[in-house]
Protein backbone atom coordinates (compact mmCIF):
# COMPACT_ATOMS: atom_id res chain seq x y z
CA UNK A 1 0.00 0.00 0.00
CA UNK A 2 1.28 3.38 -1.07
CA UNK A 3 0.25 4.97 2.03
CA UNK A 4 1.45 8.94 0.71
CA UNK A 5 -1.52 8.53 -1.72
CA UNK A 6 -3.98 7.03 1.03
CA UNK A 7 -3.37 9.16 3.96
CA UNK A 8 -4.00 12.89 5.49
CA UNK A 9 -1.11 14.38 6.59
CA UNK A 10 1.09 14.36 9.41
CA UNK A 11 0.91 17.23 11.36
CA UNK A 12 4.29 17.88 12.73
CA UNK A 13 4.11 20.23 16.51
CA UNK A 14 6.87 22.55 17.67
CA UNK A 15 6.08 24.63 20.14
CA UNK A 16 9.90 26.10 21.99
CA UNK A 17 13.68 26.14 20.90
CA UNK A 18 14.44 22.60 22.24
CA UNK A 19 11.77 21.35 19.55
CA UNK A 20 13.31 22.51 16.64
CA UNK A 21 16.20 20.68 16.98
CA UNK A 22 14.19 17.15 17.45
CA UNK A 23 11.97 18.31 14.47
CA UNK A 24 14.55 19.38 11.63
CA UNK A 25 16.16 16.76 11.05
CA UNK A 26 12.90 14.32 11.06
CA UNK A 27 10.98 16.64 8.67
CA UNK A 28 13.60 15.84 6.28
CA UNK A 29 13.34 12.34 6.94
CA UNK A 30 9.65 12.66 6.25
CA UNK A 31 10.07 14.07 3.18
CA UNK A 32 12.48 11.97 2.24
CA UNK A 33 10.40 8.68 2.45
CA UNK A 34 8.41 8.58 -0.50
CA UNK A 35 5.62 6.10 1.41
CA UNK A 36 4.73 9.09 4.09
CA UNK A 37 2.05 11.77 3.76
CA UNK A 38 2.96 15.19 3.55
CA UNK A 39 4.59 17.10 6.94
CA UNK A 40 2.37 20.18 8.11
CA UNK A 41 4.33 22.17 10.52
CA UNK A 42 2.45 23.59 13.63
CA UNK A 43 4.44 25.90 15.64
CA UNK A 44 2.09 26.64 18.59
CA UNK A 45 3.90 29.86 19.49
CA UNK A 46 4.74 28.89 23.04
CA UNK A 47 8.37 30.15 22.78
CA UNK A 48 8.18 33.55 21.02
CA UNK A 49 11.35 35.75 20.17
CA UNK A 50 10.45 35.83 16.36
CA UNK A 51 13.66 36.83 15.95
CA UNK A 52 15.45 34.13 17.44
CA UNK A 53 13.17 31.80 16.63
CA UNK A 54 13.50 32.84 12.39
CA UNK A 55 17.38 32.91 13.16
CA UNK A 56 16.99 28.97 14.56
CA UNK A 57 14.65 27.77 11.72
CA UNK A 58 17.48 28.83 9.49
CA UNK A 59 20.35 27.69 11.37
CA UNK A 60 18.64 23.81 11.26
CA UNK A 61 17.26 24.23 7.74
CA UNK A 62 13.70 24.04 9.35
CA UNK A 63 11.09 25.25 6.71
CA UNK A 64 8.63 28.25 8.07
CA UNK A 65 5.64 26.54 9.73
CA UNK A 66 2.46 26.25 7.83
CA UNK A 67 0.64 27.39 10.66
CA UNK A 68 2.01 29.66 13.85
CA UNK A 69 -0.90 29.68 16.52
CA UNK A 70 0.79 32.36 18.10
CA UNK A 71 0.11 31.55 21.71
CA UNK A 72 2.60 33.02 23.69
CA UNK A 73 3.55 32.99 27.25
CA UNK A 74 1.35 32.71 30.26
CA UNK A 75 0.94 30.57 33.39
CA UNK A 76 1.38 26.79 32.32
CA UNK A 77 -3.01 26.07 33.03
CA UNK A 78 -3.89 28.85 30.28
CA UNK A 79 -0.24 27.72 28.02
CA UNK A 80 -1.90 24.48 27.95
CA UNK A 81 -5.71 25.72 27.88
CA UNK A 82 -4.99 28.38 24.72
CA UNK A 83 -2.92 25.75 22.93
CA UNK A 84 -5.46 23.35 23.20
CA UNK A 85 -8.57 25.92 22.31
CA UNK A 86 -6.07 26.73 18.87
CA UNK A 87 -5.37 24.02 17.81
CA UNK A 88 -8.46 22.01 17.55
CA UNK A 89 -9.18 23.96 14.47
CA UNK A 90 -6.04 22.81 12.56
CA UNK A 91 -6.76 19.62 13.22
CA UNK A 92 -10.61 19.52 12.07
CA UNK A 93 -9.15 21.41 8.84
CA UNK A 94 -6.11 18.74 7.72
CA UNK A 95 -7.50 15.90 9.21
CA UNK A 96 -4.35 14.24 9.62
CA UNK A 97 -3.35 10.57 9.52
CA UNK A 98 -1.28 11.42 12.85
CA UNK A 99 -0.06 13.98 14.74
CA UNK A 100 3.88 14.05 16.00
CA UNK A 101 4.90 15.77 18.74
CA UNK A 102 8.20 15.93 20.07
CA UNK A 103 10.30 16.63 23.51
CA UNK A 104 8.41 17.29 27.05
CA UNK A 105 7.17 21.09 26.82
CA UNK A 106 3.42 22.38 27.10
CA UNK A 107 2.49 22.53 24.07
CA UNK A 108 3.63 18.89 23.11
CA UNK A 109 0.96 17.37 26.21
CA UNK A 110 -1.55 19.93 25.04
CA UNK A 111 -1.82 18.66 21.41
CA UNK A 112 -1.88 15.49 22.61
CA UNK A 113 -4.66 15.51 24.28
CA UNK A 114 -6.72 17.45 21.39
CA UNK A 115 -5.42 14.72 19.44
CA UNK A 116 -6.51 11.67 21.51
CA UNK A 117 -9.62 13.21 21.93
CA UNK A 118 -10.44 13.46 18.59
CA UNK A 119 -9.15 9.82 17.73
CA UNK A 120 -6.42 10.59 15.51
CA UNK A 121 -2.97 8.65 16.39
CA UNK A 122 -0.49 10.37 18.30
CA UNK A 123 3.35 9.78 17.90
CA UNK A 124 5.73 10.54 20.76
CA UNK A 125 9.63 11.59 19.77
CA UNK A 126 11.74 11.30 22.69
CA UNK A 127 9.21 9.51 24.88
CA UNK A 128 10.11 7.20 28.51
CA UNK A 129 12.36 9.51 29.76
CA UNK A 130 11.61 10.14 33.46
CA UNK A 131 13.60 13.16 36.61
CA UNK A 132 11.28 10.91 38.73
CA UNK A 133 10.63 14.61 40.28
CA UNK A 134 6.66 15.90 39.82
CA UNK A 135 7.86 19.26 40.94
CA UNK A 136 8.80 19.72 37.56
CA UNK A 137 6.65 20.53 35.10
CA UNK A 138 8.11 19.04 32.22
CA UNK A 139 7.73 15.71 34.34
CA UNK A 140 4.08 16.02 34.17
CA UNK A 141 3.83 16.66 30.60
CA UNK A 142 5.99 13.51 29.80
CA UNK A 143 3.89 11.02 32.27
CA UNK A 144 0.51 12.37 30.52
CA UNK A 145 1.75 12.21 26.95
CA UNK A 146 3.15 8.78 27.15
CA UNK A 147 0.43 7.67 28.70
CA UNK A 148 -2.16 8.32 25.75
CA UNK A 149 0.07 8.50 22.52
CA UNK A 150 -0.01 5.43 20.19
CA UNK A 151 3.10 5.35 18.85
CA UNK A 152 6.50 5.82 21.31
CA UNK A 153 10.01 6.41 19.83
CA UNK A 154 12.95 6.59 22.84
CA UNK A 155 16.47 7.86 22.83
CA UNK A 156 17.55 5.16 25.03
CA UNK A 157 16.94 1.77 26.30
CA UNK A 158 16.08 2.62 29.84
CA UNK A 159 13.30 4.70 28.91
CA UNK A 160 11.57 1.12 27.99
CA UNK A 161 11.54 0.21 31.73
CA UNK A 162 10.24 3.89 32.84
CA UNK A 163 7.28 2.46 30.27
CA UNK A 164 6.95 -0.73 31.13
CA UNK A 165 6.79 0.35 35.40
CA UNK A 166 3.44 2.98 34.03
CA UNK A 167 1.75 0.09 32.65
CA UNK A 168 2.53 1.06 28.79
CA UNK A 169 2.51 -1.90 26.62
CA UNK A 170 5.99 -2.81 24.92
CA UNK A 171 5.24 -3.02 21.59
CA UNK A 172 3.90 0.92 21.64
CA UNK A 173 8.07 1.34 22.09
CA UNK A 174 10.40 1.59 19.51
CA UNK A 175 14.38 2.38 20.45
CA UNK A 176 15.67 4.72 17.74
CA UNK A 177 18.29 6.91 18.96
CA UNK A 178 18.47 10.73 19.49
CA UNK A 179 17.39 13.12 16.96
CA UNK A 180 19.49 15.68 19.02
CA UNK A 181 22.45 14.06 18.05
CA UNK A 182 21.15 14.06 14.68
CA UNK A 183 20.71 17.91 14.50
CA UNK A 184 24.13 18.58 16.43
CA UNK A 185 25.62 16.12 13.69
CA UNK A 186 24.33 18.08 11.16
CA UNK A 187 25.32 21.43 12.20
CA UNK A 188 29.13 20.53 13.35
CA UNK A 189 30.15 21.24 9.72
CA UNK A 190 29.11 24.25 9.53
CA UNK A 191 29.09 25.55 13.34
CA UNK A 192 30.36 29.67 13.63
CA UNK A 193 34.15 29.10 15.39
CA UNK A 194 33.67 31.07 19.20
CA UNK A 195 36.61 33.43 18.05
CA UNK A 196 33.87 34.72 15.75
CA UNK A 197 30.74 35.16 17.98
CA UNK A 198 32.81 36.34 20.47
CA UNK A 199 34.34 38.96 18.34
CA UNK A 200 30.58 39.70 16.77
CA UNK A 201 29.51 40.62 20.36
CA UNK A 202 31.98 42.89 21.17
CA UNK A 203 34.48 40.80 23.05
CA UNK A 204 37.82 40.84 22.26
CA UNK A 205 41.23 38.24 21.84
CA UNK A 206 42.31 39.69 24.95
CA UNK A 207 39.13 38.84 27.52
CA UNK A 208 40.99 35.39 27.35
CA UNK A 209 44.05 36.79 29.18
CA UNK A 210 46.42 33.73 28.45
CA UNK A 211 43.68 31.10 30.18
CA UNK A 212 43.59 27.53 28.83
CA UNK A 213 40.07 28.29 26.76
CA UNK A 214 36.87 28.55 28.51
CA UNK A 215 33.73 27.36 29.48
CA UNK A 216 30.34 27.43 28.68
CA UNK A 217 26.78 28.53 31.33
CA UNK A 218 23.43 27.66 29.89
CA UNK A 219 20.87 28.74 32.85
CA UNK A 220 17.22 28.92 32.92
CA UNK A 221 15.10 26.59 35.11
CA UNK A 222 12.83 28.67 37.37
CA UNK A 223 14.73 26.66 40.69
CA UNK A 224 17.85 28.03 39.78
CA UNK A 225 16.61 32.09 38.19
CA UNK A 226 13.23 32.77 39.78
CA UNK A 227 13.73 32.84 43.48
CA UNK A 228 16.06 35.75 44.23
CA UNK A 229 18.42 33.79 46.63
CA UNK A 230 19.05 31.23 44.73
CA UNK A 231 19.88 33.28 41.55
CA UNK A 232 22.15 35.31 44.10
CA UNK A 233 24.01 32.41 45.08
CA UNK A 234 24.60 31.11 41.80
CA UNK A 235 26.33 34.40 40.56
CA UNK A 236 28.60 34.25 43.41
CA UNK A 237 29.57 30.88 42.56
CA UNK A 238 30.20 31.58 38.78
CA UNK A 239 31.77 34.43 39.50
CA UNK A 240 34.62 32.50 41.40
CA UNK A 241 34.10 29.78 38.92
CA UNK A 242 35.35 32.79 36.28
CA UNK A 243 38.75 33.54 38.31
CA UNK A 244 39.40 29.64 37.55
CA UNK A 245 38.52 29.64 33.80
CA UNK A 246 36.91 32.60 31.69
CA UNK A 247 32.92 31.82 31.11
CA UNK A 248 30.63 32.24 28.14
CA UNK A 249 26.89 33.22 28.76
CA UNK A 250 24.64 33.49 26.02
CA UNK A 251 22.09 34.79 28.76
CA UNK A 252 18.34 33.38 28.54
CA UNK A 253 16.04 36.38 28.43
CA UNK A 254 14.15 35.08 31.49
CA UNK A 255 17.64 34.73 33.48
CA UNK A 256 18.88 38.35 32.04
CA UNK A 257 15.21 39.74 33.12
CA UNK A 258 15.34 37.90 36.51
CA UNK A 259 19.00 39.82 37.51
CA UNK A 260 18.09 43.45 36.07
CA UNK A 261 14.51 43.07 38.01
CA UNK A 262 16.59 41.83 41.47
CA UNK A 263 19.61 44.29 40.76
CA UNK A 264 21.66 41.59 41.04
CA UNK A 265 24.14 42.47 37.71
CA UNK A 266 26.75 44.23 40.23
CA UNK A 267 27.52 41.00 41.20
CA UNK A 268 28.93 40.31 38.14
CA UNK A 269 30.93 43.27 37.62
CA UNK A 270 34.57 42.80 36.87
CA UNK A 271 33.90 39.22 36.65
CA UNK A 272 35.31 37.09 33.55
CA UNK A 273 32.22 36.52 32.38
CA UNK A 274 31.14 37.39 28.77
CA UNK A 275 27.32 37.85 29.07
CA UNK A 276 25.75 37.48 25.31
CA UNK A 277 22.19 37.55 24.31
CA UNK A 278 20.78 34.41 23.12
CA UNK A 279 23.02 32.76 20.36
CA UNK A 280 22.21 30.72 16.85
CA UNK A 281 22.49 27.58 17.01
CA UNK A 282 24.89 27.49 14.72
CA UNK A 283 27.02 29.71 17.30
CA UNK A 284 25.98 28.04 19.79
CA UNK A 285 27.46 24.48 18.48
CA UNK A 286 30.74 26.46 18.05
CA UNK A 287 30.94 27.44 21.80
CA UNK A 288 29.85 24.14 23.23
CA UNK A 289 32.62 22.26 20.83
CA UNK A 290 35.27 24.28 22.29
CA UNK A 291 34.56 24.45 25.86
CA UNK A 292 36.98 22.97 28.24
CA UNK A 293 33.74 22.29 30.48
CA UNK A 294 30.33 23.34 30.76
CA UNK A 295 27.57 24.23 33.24
CA UNK A 296 24.07 24.10 32.28
CA UNK A 297 20.55 23.39 33.38
CA UNK A 298 19.80 21.95 30.43
CA UNK A 299 18.30 19.03 29.54
CA UNK A 300 19.28 19.48 25.20
CA UNK A 301 22.58 20.10 26.31
CA UNK A 302 23.33 17.64 28.58
CA UNK A 303 23.25 15.74 25.53
CA UNK A 304 25.34 17.96 23.26
CA UNK A 305 28.26 17.66 25.55
CA UNK A 306 27.75 13.93 26.17
CA UNK A 307 27.87 13.41 22.25
CA UNK A 308 31.26 16.31 21.67
CA UNK A 309 32.73 14.56 24.62
CA UNK A 310 32.92 18.04 26.81
CA UNK A 311 32.60 17.43 30.78
CA UNK A 312 29.31 18.71 31.29
CA UNK A 313 28.36 19.94 35.20
CA UNK A 314 24.50 19.85 35.51
CA UNK A 315 23.04 22.13 37.93
CA UNK A 316 19.88 20.37 39.22
CA UNK A 317 19.22 17.39 41.78
CA UNK A 318 18.18 14.89 38.85
CA UNK A 319 17.83 14.37 35.29
CA UNK A 320 15.53 12.74 32.87
CA UNK A 321 18.59 12.05 31.12
CA UNK A 322 20.93 9.37 32.97
CA UNK A 323 22.30 8.12 30.36
CA UNK A 324 24.31 11.32 30.12
CA UNK A 325 25.65 10.43 33.65
CA UNK A 326 25.78 6.85 33.50
CA UNK A 327 27.96 6.65 29.67
CA UNK A 328 28.81 10.39 28.78
CA UNK A 329 30.08 13.48 30.40
CA UNK A 330 27.73 14.90 32.88
CA UNK A 331 27.77 15.24 36.56
CA UNK A 332 24.92 16.75 38.51
CA UNK A 333 26.05 19.38 40.68
CA UNK A 334 24.41 21.19 43.75
CA UNK A 335 24.34 24.87 44.07
CA UNK A 336 27.69 24.56 46.43
CA UNK A 337 30.64 26.58 45.78
CA UNK A 338 32.94 24.08 47.42
CA UNK A 339 31.40 21.13 45.38
CA UNK A 340 31.57 23.08 41.83
CA UNK A 341 34.54 24.50 42.42
CA UNK A 342 36.56 21.11 43.49
CA UNK A 343 34.85 19.69 40.06
CA UNK A 344 35.95 22.75 37.96
CA UNK A 345 39.72 22.15 39.04
CA UNK A 346 39.46 18.25 38.63
CA UNK A 347 38.01 19.23 34.87
CA UNK A 348 40.60 21.58 34.71
CA UNK A 349 43.69 19.22 35.73
CA UNK A 350 42.58 15.84 34.17
CA UNK A 351 40.15 17.05 31.53
CA UNK A 352 37.28 15.59 33.39
CA UNK A 353 35.01 13.37 32.23
CA UNK A 354 34.64 12.28 29.16
CA UNK A 355 32.40 9.34 28.66
CA UNK A 356 31.13 7.80 25.23
CA UNK A 357 28.21 8.53 22.87
CA UNK A 358 25.42 6.04 23.56
CA UNK A 359 24.05 3.47 21.23
CA UNK A 360 22.37 4.93 18.49
CA UNK A 361 23.28 8.48 19.05
CA UNK A 362 24.97 8.20 15.76
CA UNK A 363 22.75 11.24 14.02
CA UNK A 364 20.85 8.99 11.90
CA UNK A 365 17.75 8.36 14.16
CA UNK A 366 15.68 10.40 11.93
CA UNK A 367 15.96 7.95 8.81
CA UNK A 368 15.07 5.14 11.73
CA UNK A 369 11.51 6.92 12.70
CA UNK A 370 10.38 7.90 8.90
CA UNK A 371 11.14 4.28 7.94
CA UNK A 372 9.02 2.67 11.13
CA UNK A 373 6.93 5.27 10.22
CA UNK A 374 5.52 4.26 7.52
CA UNK A 375 5.35 0.65 8.36
CA UNK A 376 3.36 1.58 11.39
CA UNK A 377 0.62 3.95 9.00
CA UNK A 378 0.36 1.30 6.59
CA UNK A 379 -0.82 -1.32 8.65
CA UNK A 380 -3.22 1.22 10.40
CA UNK A 381 -4.86 2.54 7.16
CA UNK A 382 -8.08 0.50 6.97
CA UNK A 383 -8.40 1.03 10.56
CA UNK A 384 -8.27 4.79 10.35
CA UNK A 385 -10.48 5.20 7.20
CA UNK A 386 -13.09 3.53 9.44
CA UNK A 387 -12.60 5.68 12.00
CA UNK A 388 -13.02 8.82 9.88
CA UNK A 389 -16.27 7.69 8.41
CA UNK A 390 -18.01 6.72 11.69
Amino acid sequence: MNVALDAGPLICVVGARPNYMKMAPLLRAIRAEPRLPRAVLVHTGQHYDFALNDRLFADLELPAPDVNLEVGSGSHAVQTAEVMKRFEPVMLQHKPSCVIVVGDVNSTMACTLVAAKLHVPVVHVEAGLRSFDRGMPEEINRLVTDQIADLLYTTERSAHDNLAREGIAPERAHFVGNLMIDSLHAALKKAVPPETTLAREGVGADWLDGAPGFGVLTLHRPSNVDDPANLAELLDILRRVGERLPLVWPMHPRTKANIDRLDLAPRLAGARIACLPPQGYLEMVGLLSRARLVITDSGGVQEETTSLGVPCLTMRPNTERPITIEQGTNTLVPRDAGVVLTLVDDILVSGGKRGRAPELWDGRAAGRIAAHLADWLALRMPALRSEVAA
